[in-house]
């Protein structure tokens, strides 16, 4: 638009100055030489022009190229606010699990304690009928006996106190560990980004290094976990699949209920590096589909080992491949969004140090919920086993004191026989030694009065 009106200015320009030449003008050759100078500028204009349509030209490229790196960082500013926004689901929904197991463990010690005071009420109100029940001179004779055979008891009552506050402390130091290993999460997520760099040069063109490396990074992630080696996962488990091959996983995490998570690390990186650094455009892309053909590769190279039909192991369809490069994962999600379901086609879940180590303490925390259970549950049997026990120790004393009222009464009925009544047997004696019986001891005076 703006070259065609430089057209007509230019023209109209030309033509206005010509006629009115024309006009004035007499001489021929006056006008000839008034022509071929006003021709010469006007093929100055011409090339001026020309110069300006390259100039534009170029600027319109250089326009182009701008928009394009703009569109570029502000795809790159939006898939990084949408990271960061999946960073804090991921912190919110942990500390939702964290405000949940408070409630939970809040209302199991006040149910603790409630059970704790109705044993205590009723072991009182029972020991307080037996206690008025029977005679001061049964509690003078039983008084050091019921201290015997109550002493158990409270030995039993006061380690059950011990284990519901054990029980109580430990889940409220896990509870504090939750919020710790929060901060851990995102400090550690930096922390294998900055190591990750550093390593590169060190690692790039050695295949069994690269293997390592990403093996110990899997392992440091276990250990801020709050898995136990051993019990709650395995390192370099070995195992035979269905069709008789030896598999060795790089790590085997064991679930509740004899279930378990399989995990192999897979690190990618020379294609990554190179694209990383590479200030050409072009490069820069063909490193980019070389990095992603990496990671596909270890995807589908992965899956073909059937890690998950391993004879002695109840593990879900899937395995979990783990990239110890946050950066390296995500580019190649920028570069292929459907990597993810191309993994899972394969039976395999792609995880990155973040998501592994929210994942991993996921299942410390259903770990932890699953001995609070049991330690819960055996606290009830041993309740329920007490006071089984106390009902038993109860039906001894009701015993005991049925026995000594029968004594009691057996007592008093002899004590009448030997005192009361005009033929009892005080008498009968006494009045055999008044007739002249020798004898060298003599009855009490009081039975003598009676």
């Amino acid at each position: 638009m703006n070259s065609e009106i430089l057209y007509l200015i230019i023209g109209l320009t030309s033509g206005c100055v010509i006629a009115y030449l024309i006009s004035k003008l007499s001489s021929r050759n006056v006008f000839d030489k008034l022509s071929k100078e006003w021709q010469q500028k006007l093929d100055l204009l011409l090339d001026e022009k020309r110069q300006v349509e390259i100039k534009m030209l170029t600027f319109e490229e250089r326009i182009t190229q701008k928009t394009e790196l703009l569109d570029k960082t502000e795809l790159e500013l939006k898939e990084s606010r949408a990271g960061n926004e999946s960073l804090k689901s991921r912190v919110d929904k942990a500390e939702v699990e964290y405000r949940n197991l408070q409630e939970k463990l809040q209302t199991q010690k006040v149910e603790m304690e409630e059970l704790q005071k109705k044993f205590t009420t009723e072991f009182e109100n029972i020991a307080n009928k037996i206690l008025k029940k029977n005679s001061e001179e049964f509690s003078a004779v039983t008084n050091k006996s019921m201290g015997d055979i109550l002493k158990p008891i409270k030995e039993k009552f006061e380690s059950f106190e011990k284990k519901v506050e054990d029980t109580y402390l430990k889940s409220k130091d896990d509870q504090v560990d939750i919020k710790a290993e929060l901060k851990k999460l995102s400090d550690l997520n930096v922390k294998i980004g900055e190591e990750a760099r550093n390593l590169t040069k060190a690692l790039k063109g050695d295949v069994k290094k690269q293997g390592n490396w990403g093996e110990v990074i899997l392992e440091r992630i276990l250990e801020r976990s709050g898995l136990n080696e051993g019990e709650e996962f395995k390192k370099q488990y070995s195992d035979f699949s269905e069709d008789g091959k030896r598999i060795q996983p790089d790590i085997v995490v064991f679930l509740p209920d004899k279930k378990h998570i399989i995990i192999d690390s897979k690190v990618s990186l020379v294609a990554y590096e190179r694209a990383v650094n590479s200030q050409d455009e072009t490069e820069r892309i063909r490193f980019v589909k070389d990095h992603l053909l990496s990671v596909k590769t270890h995807i589908k190279g992965l899956s073909e080992k059937h890690y998950q039909s391993a004879k002695n192991l109840n593990s879900p369809d899937f395995v979990l491949m783990f990239v110890p490069i946050e950066s390296s994962f995500s580019l190649a999600i920028q570069e292929d969004q459907d990597l993810f379901t191309y993994a899972w086609d394969q039976k395999v879940v792609i995880v990155s140090p973040s998501t592994l180590l929210a994942t991993l303490r996921t299942i410390a925390s259903i770990w932890q919920q699953e001995n609070q259970t049991k330690n819960a549950m055996e606290i009830a049997r041993q309740g329920g086993a007490l006071y089984d026990k106390f009902v038993g120790f109860v039906a001894d004393m009701q015993r005991i004191g049925a026995n000594l009222n029968t004594t009691q009464k057996t007592y008093n009925d002899a004590m009448g026989k030997l005192q009361t009544g005009s033929g009892n047997l005080i008498r009968k004696v006494e009045s055999i030694k008044k007739l002249g019986a020798k004898a060298s001891k003599e009855l009490p005076g009081n039975l003598l009065d009676e």
